[in-house]
Formats: structure tokens, C-alpha cells, sequence
């Protein structure tokens, strides 16, 4: 029999099922094309090395009843209606106490309805983020649960055997795994991070400052490429000594490879040969719209969803560069400092990135009735993530001596960061206007900062105004807790308003 099931054989889907068998489990596949199944099959037994621990069906009815009960079954599907689809064929198969775990890209008001569906049912139900894209599916994810207790205990030894594992003394992600050889030992990065749909919502947190992050670098790439005058390989070399120290990133350690890497089709580099169009899957409109749903200020989020929105736009920006003024670009005369300048004002901004996202998890967890354990979050996102970052050790650390901290800026390691970047950041993002070159993440970031520390903002005039039109009161500064609504038009009469 086998110990658990894989329903959907897409990237992901085959890769976990392989992660699965290194790890020892006797996994049960079901795709609903059956010539997929073999076909995987088939390339397994060509070049795995777990590939006897794998069984493929092509009914899901023999998929199901081939599962040990308590049954575990993993769905890799398309997110929405395609998920609510197979969950209704797999429910005549499947006993009370089957536990159904949703791996997919799930919003988590989705996960939050299926598992109230599933529990009537006696069925249980995770809706698990998983981060690292094929690579991490393969040899070891972050793996972000979502359910009952119950339901996690039956799923925790599996998921922390196949997750990405990190040095418990140092934090670093621990390398190696191969075909056959998973890694064993470490402090996994998986956990149970709440009931029903926070799985899936700290995976959409996670996702959104991924984007950030992304356009935080990209950003800085352009700065230093325009600005610094850097070629590729000193731009690669650049981000290979970031990436040795405080900045020490996945994303940054990508970034130096992608830069030194020659165009197979002819002579350059091969980034330079992309079309400037970003793609992306909707996570984070998702993490935006519940940033303004919430009511958090997450200024950068929607900065970087928006620069993929306009980077899309190719058409018309190609038309709009024929006719709109531009600037002249005038390199900066000392490139070593600029390097040295962005470098400080990527970190920083990069501070009030996972400072938004968090700040996102605290709102969230009132209005859903969540209790994240904010250092065990950023615990497990320090391995097999696309956010995996070294300073994510720190954000551990600030929240397991501060669990309730406000924001992470107010954190003394960061804090003291920021008042030593600050300066350059600032002068980076004034370099980068007065050249017409758009930082629209670098800047939002920087004014979230700016926004953040200031103990008065104009937002005074603001009430004055919706006073002055639509009579919605201001509060006074002299008088607490009352609000107040002045006759504009007369001039003279100030009501108290109950």
C-alpha cells in the first residue's frame, strides 16, 4: 500500500512525488490524462533512483483505495474551480479521517470555505503554501500548513522530511541534495502556522514580498548598469560580494548568475537579449488587495505589482519614449561609492519590505482569528524558499525575544541598520529621479520609512477638507477622543458631534 497520494502530475506535482520516494514514501500518482502518468513513469525509470517507490493509476477510484487509511493525498492542481472540481470526485472514494492537502497556489478564502466543507464531512483538510518552485518541489520546499492540528499531525512527519532543511547553528540552508540522496539532519522549514486558510495566506504574504524583493534588485541592477556605467561581468561580480555579506540572498545569488551568462544564440549577454515584460501569477494583486482590504500601508507591494503592470504595457511605453521628454543620463563619477551607495539603500529598502509583509500577517491574524508565530515564519522561510535570505536569522531572533514587536523596524538590529543606510538611500533615489530613471519600489519604500517615523504627517489638512465637503468631523489635538465638525461656509461655529 502506499503512505500517500499525489493527485496532479504537472512541474510541481512530478517533482514533490519524487521528493516523496527519495525520502522513502511509497507514493500513489493520479493525473487525470493517464498518458501523463506513464509518461512520467516512464522517465523515472530511466534516470531515478527512488522510481520502485512510485505507482501510477489510471482510475481514481484504484488511486484512492491504493492509499493506507488514514489516506493522504497531496492535490497539485490549477487553483479555483479546477481545485473544487476534483475535491467533489475524490469525496466518494475517501473514509472519515482522509486527510486532503491542498498544495496548490490557493487564496485562502477558498481554503478557509473547503475545509468548513470537508470537516462536515468528517474530512480533513490543509491548504499548504509551498515555495521554491520545481527545484525546491524536488529536493526539499518550504512548506507553510494550514489546518487543524489533527490534520497536521497526520501530514507533520512526511512534511518534515521532504522540506528544505537549514543548519541549526548557523541558518544557512544546507546544499547537496541530489537524485537518491536527499538531505537528512537540519531543522526542517515546515510548520503548522495556523487553521484552515493561513496556510495559503502566509504563502501569498510570502509571495508578495517576493515581489518586492525582485523589484527592489531590478531596480538596482538598472542604477548600477545606467548610473554606475558597470558591465555585465562587473555587475555579476558586484552581486556575488553582495551576496557574501548582509544582502546574502537566493534572489541576489541568482541574480549574479543570470548577469555572467553569455547568450547561447550569439555574441552579449544573454539578459540583455530578454524582452523587458515581467510576467506573474497573481499572488501578489492577492497580497495587495488584502493590504488594501486590511488597511495596511503596504506601499511597496503595490509599487512592485504595479512596475510588472507597466512593464507590460511594452507597446505603448515603446510609443510613449518617442514623444515624452527624457533625460540625459549622467553617470555618476565615483562607480566604486554608487556600488557601495545602492548596496545600502537595496538593504534598507529590503528592512521595510519584510517589515510591510509582516505588518500584513498582524492584520490578517485579527481579521481571520489566526495566531501566527511570526519567528517560526520567518524560520521556516530561511530554506527552499524564493525569499531565503541570511537576514531572515535576524527577523527569527527579533520575534522570538519580542513576539508582540510592532513593526520590525522598530527591532534594535534593524534600527541601527537603518540609520546607518538611510543617507545613502536617500541620495540613491534623488540620483535616480533627477535622471529620469523610475525607482517607483526603492522610493515607495523609502517614503513608508519616511511615512513610519514621522510624528506628524499632513494628513490634518486631509480631515479638513472631507470636513469642508462632506461634513465627516475631525478630531482636535486639544481635545482627545471627541470629534468635530466646523461650518466652513458660515466661518465662525465649531459643533462637538456625539
Amino acid at each position: 500500500m502506499a503512505e500517500i497520494g499525489v493527485l496532479g502530475l504537472g512541474v510541481m506535482g512530478r517533482n514533490l512525488s519524487l521528493n516523496l520516494a527519495d525520502h522513502g514514501y511509497r507514493t500513489a500518482l493520479y493525473n487525470r490524462h493517464y498518458h501523463v502518468t506513464e509518461a512520467f513513469l516512464r522517465q523515472c525509470r530511466e534516470r531515478e533512483p527512488s522510481w520502485r517507490r512510485l505507482q501510477g493509476f489510471r482510475e481514481m477510484e484504484d488511486f484512492v483505495n491504493a492509499i493506507e487509511r488514514p489516506r493522504r493525498i497531496v492535490l497539485l492542481v490549477k487553483a479555483g474551480e479546477a481545485t473544487d472540481l476534483t475535491i467533489e470526485n475524490l469525496l466518494p472514494f475517501l473514509d472519515p479521517g482522509d486527510v486532503v492537502i491542498d498544495c496548490g497556489n490557493a487564496h485562502w478564502l477558498d481554503t478557509i470555505r473547503r475545509e468548513r466543507e470537508l470537516r462536515r464531512r468528517e474530512i480533513l483538510f490543509v491548504g499548504s503554501g509551498i515555495s521554491g518552485g520545481e527545484s525546491g518541489a524536488r529536493f526539499g520546499p518550504s512548506l507553510m500548513a494550514g489546518g487543524s492540528r489533527v490534520a497536521w499531525e497526520k501530514i507533520e512527519p512526511i512534511w518534515r522530511d521532504i522540506a528544505a532543511k537549514v543548519d541549526p547553528q548557523t541558518g544557512e540552508p544546507i546544499e547537496g541534495a541530489a537524485p537518491g540522496r536527499p538531505v537528512t539532519g537540519g531543522e526542517p522549514c515546515a510548520a503548522l502556522v495556523g487553521e484552515n486558510g493561513a496556510g495559503h495566506y502566509v504563502k501569498t504574504v510570502h509571495n508578495g514580498i517576493e515581489y518586492i524583493d525582485m523589484q527592489l534588485i531590478a531596480e538596482s541592477y538598472w542604477l548600477l548598469k545606467h548610473l554606475g556605467g558597470f558591465s555585465n561581468p562587473e555587475l555579476a561580480e558586484i552581486y556575488s560580494r553582495w551576496n557574501q555579506g548582509e544582502l546574502a540572498s537566493y534572489l541576489v545569488a541568482i541574480t549574479a548568475r543570470i548577469l555572467s551568462q553569455p547568450d547561447p544564440r550569439g555574441a552579449g549577454y544573454l539578459v540583455d537579449q530578454i524582452l523587458d515584460r515581467a510576467g506573474q501569477k497573481g499572488t501578489g494583486k492577492w497580497a495587495t488587495d488584502s493590504a488594501l482590504a486590511l488597511g495596511v500601508p503596504a506601499n511597496a507591494l503595490a509599487e512592485a505589482v504595479f512596475a510588472r503592470y507597466l512593464s507590460s504595457m511594452k507597446d505603448a511605453r515603446l510609443q510613449a519614449s518617442r514623444c515624452l521628454e527624457s533625460l540625459a543620463v549622467r553617470p555618476v563619477d565615483d562607480p566604486r561609492d554608487w556600488s557601495e551607495q545602492m548596496r545600502q539603500a537595496l538593504y534598507s529598502a529590503k528592512i521595510c519590505a519584510y517589515a510591510q509583509g509582516f505588518q500584513l500577517l498582524r492584520a490578517a491574524q485579527e481579521e481571520y482569528g489566526w495566531r501566527f508565530d511570526f519567528a517560526t515564519i520567518a524560520r521556516i522561510w530561511r530554506g527552499g524558499c524564493i525569499i531565503r535570505a541570511r537576514f531572515l536569522n535576524t527577523i527569527t531572533s527579533v520575534y522570538q525575544r519580542n513576539p508582540d514587536l510592532a513593526n520590525l523596524l522598530l527591532a534594535d538590529d534593524f534600527r541601527a541598520a537603518l540609520h546607518r543606510g538611510h543617507p545613502a538611500w536617500r541620495r540613491t533615489v534623488a540620483t535616480a529621479v533627477l535622471n529620469g530613471l523610475a525607482v517607483p519600489t526603492l522610493g515607495a519604500a523609502l517614503a513608508y520609512y519616511d511615512g513610519y517615523r514621522s510624528e506628524r504627517l499632513p494628513a490634518n489638512l486631509i480631515q479638513a477638507q472631507r470636513d469642508f465637503f462632506g461634513a465627516h468631523t475631525y478630531e482636535r489635538i486639544d481635545q482627545p477622543g471627541k470629534r468635530f465638525h466646523f461650518d466652513w461656509a458660515g466661518g465662525q461655529q465649531e459643533t462637538a458631534v456625539e
